[in-house]
Formats: C-alpha cells, sequence, structure tokens
C-alpha cells in the first residue's frame, strides 16, 4: 500500500495510533506541581467569587466566550465557556446553552471533552466548565498536510466516528462536524468538539421548537462558512442536504454525511463546496453531485477509502452508510 506522499503507508498495529508527530505544545504548559498547590486547605465557606481566577480569551464563537482560567480549589487550569454578553438574555440561546453543556456532561467518552461543572457567575450569567485540552484543530492540521502521513489523518476520522458511533448510541445528533470541531492532541487524543447545536428528542420523537429548521434565509454573507447563518442550524460547507433543506425528520445520518465532507477534505486536499456565498454554498449542496476526491487531488487515493468517502455523500440518508460503527468497520477492513 502507498500512502499519499508516495511513500509506503504506515502498517496498523492493533489499537489507536499515537500521532506522537502532530506538533506539541511548548513544555510551559505543563506547570510543575508543588506542595503548596496540593495541600492548601479549602475555604470554610465556598465562594463562587473567589474560585475562578485570571481569566484569558482563548476563543469566540457565533455566540459564546472560551476562556482558561484557574480553579482556584483545585489549582489547575481549565475551559470556561459562557454566552456573548448580547445574547445572556436570550431565552433560545440560554436554553442551547443549558443543553450544549449537559450533553457534553452526559456523554462520557474518550473522543468527548470532559465536562466538570455547570453554573451562574455571580450576576446570574449561565456557564460550564471543562477540560482545557492542548492540541491543534484538523484545520490547523490540513493547513500543513504534508508533515503527516495518511495514516494518521485516517486514524482522526476513526476516532471522530467513534465519537459520533457513541452520540448517536445515546440518540444524540451533533450536527456541525467540521475540521474546526476536530482537535488532537500530543497524547494521541482526538477529540469532536462544540456540541452546541446538538439535536435531541423527546421521548415522543419530537425536537425543541428552535431546532425546527428552516431552509429560508436571508443570507448575502460571502462567508460561506459561518454557523447558524439566519435560521439554519449547522456551518453551511459541511451542511447535509437535510440540513439545507430543513427537514423535520433529520437524524444521526446527518453526521455521516458531514464526516464524509470532512474525509472528502482530508483525501482531495480541497474543499468540497466550492460556492462563495453561503446561498451559493446551500445550493451547491443539494444541486451538485461531488466528484470524487481522486479527480481534484494530485495525489494518489487509495481506492476503497475513496469508495467509503463517496458512500457518506449521498444527497439522501437512506443511501449512505447507515452509521458511523459501519464506517469504521469498513474503514479497518480496508486495512486502516
Amino acid at each position: 500500500m502507498v500512502s499519499r506522499y508516495g511513500e509506503p503507508a504506515v502498517t496498523r498495529a492493533p489499537g489507536p495510533i499515537l500521532m506522537n508527530r502532530f506538533p506539541e505544545p511548548p513544555k510551559d504548559e505543563y506547570p510543575i506541581l508543588y506542595l503548596e498547590d496540593t495541600d492548601r486547605e479549602l475555604p470554610e465557606r465556598i465562594n463562587i467569587r473567589t474560585r475562578y481566577a485570571y481569566f484569558k480569551t482563548i476563543a469566540r464563537g457565533g455566540k459564546s466566550i472560551i476562556q482558561s482560567c484557574k480553579d482556584l480549589h483545585l489549582a489547575r487550569v481549565i475551559c470556561y465557556k459562557s454566552l456573548k454578553p448580547e445574547f445572556k438574555d436570550d431565552v433560545v440561546e440560554q436554553k442551547r446553552f443549558l443543553r450544549e453543556a449537559r450533553v457534553t456532561a452526559c456523554l462520557q467518552h474518550p473522543n468527548i471533552v470532559p465536562t466538570y461543572e455547570l453554573g451562574r457567575d455571580p450576576r446570574g450569567n449561565y456557564y460550564f466548565t471543562m477540560k482545557l485540552v492542548h492540541g491543534y484543530t484538523l484545520r490547523e492540521i490540513f493547513d500543513y498536510r504534508e508533515r503527516y502521513d495518511l495514516s494518521q489523518l485516517i486514524d482522526v476520522i476513526i476516532q471522530v466516528a467513534h465519537a459520533l458511533e457513541y452520540a448517536h448510541s445515546h440518540g444524540v445528533a451533533h450536527r456541525d462536524v467540521k475540521p474546526e470541531n476536530i482537535l488532537a492532541g500530543p497524547f494521541g487524543e482526538v477529540l469532536l468538539l462544540d456540541w452546541g447545536l446538538a439535536k435531541v428528542w423527546d421521548p415522543e420523537g419530537k425536537s425543541a421548537p428552535e431546532d425546527q429548521e428552516s431552509a429560508t434565509t436571508n443570507t448575502t454573507a460571502v462567508d460561506s462558512t459561518i454557523t447558524g447563518q439566519g435560521n439554519l442550524q449547522g456551518t453551511a460547507t459541511y451542511m447535509s442536504p437535510e440540513q439545507v433543506r430543513g427537514d423535520s425528520d433529520i437524524d444521526h445520518r446527518t453526521d455521516i454525511y458531514t464526516l464524509g465532507v470532512v474525509l472528502h477534505e482530508l483525501l482531495s486536499g480541497q474543499i468540497l463546496v466550492k460556492g462563495e456565498t453561503v446561498d451559493k454554498a446551500l445550493e451547491e449542496i443539494l444541486e451538485s453531485t461531488p466528484e470524487p476526491p481522486s479527480a481534484v487531488s494530485s495525489f494518489e487515493i487509495p481506492k476503497r477509502l475513496e469508495e467509503l468517502c463517496m458512500a457518506c455523500l449521498d444527497k439522501e440518508p437512506a443511501g449512505r452508510i447507515q452509521t458511523a460503527g459501519e464506517l469504521i468497520r469498513e474503514i479497518h477492513q480496508a486495512g486502516w
């Protein structure tokens, strides 16, 4: 077997590959622990105002702010997520924020970031805390793809599929799988991030009213990767056709499609949807037949991987690979 770089592909050993060729964070990201940190007594009365300190903004999403901060009670640096000021009083966004925190907390899986606490700050605004993971997003890795063997990148897809398989078994669809939401850490871990658009159902199979997607938008933005544009939930260039159509019966197979889009980009080296505006991107998703990765790539692509990629990209859910577990098995059977 030959890799996309013209070199012999790495033979897979049993179990996950440790991706030790991914860049590692600076050594000062791992501070030494001292007795003054580990043996300090807790206050007799816990005061939330004095628990978290040394805040530093590390990312801004469409609706939220992500910061690192020091948990003074546990003497560790963590991730602190809260709504942006303009959304803190928005009832719908508050509900989605609570859902994201609880979905992430309930999905306890090695490929999903652990959630620590959900609460309100001194002003009464929601926040939740998570493990702070150092690493690089798949988008950043794609920018330097020549450094990595294809087997390393396929292992990322497999681990994301494991996260989706677990989430789907718990009745949760992610709905926003994209390279920016996939993180590769320095110890071989791969994490599927940002469950803010996760879809869950009530016992009768109904979703929340605010999750009823609509294909009617007033989108004129040039940025075709905006999440939550208009009433659409998802990132335009990575949305499934049923997300674009606003199908009421959308299910976990939307994630199979979007993971297929990521796999296509991994194999071809190009973003699948080329639309320069949101409207054009959505039209392309609905009406254009995706070209196989080999049609646009300058590298030789393993035939079976290409077949599996295209099997995820059928316009209709019933025509796709049906589960993340099936995709994992097929990739392994192909020798990866």
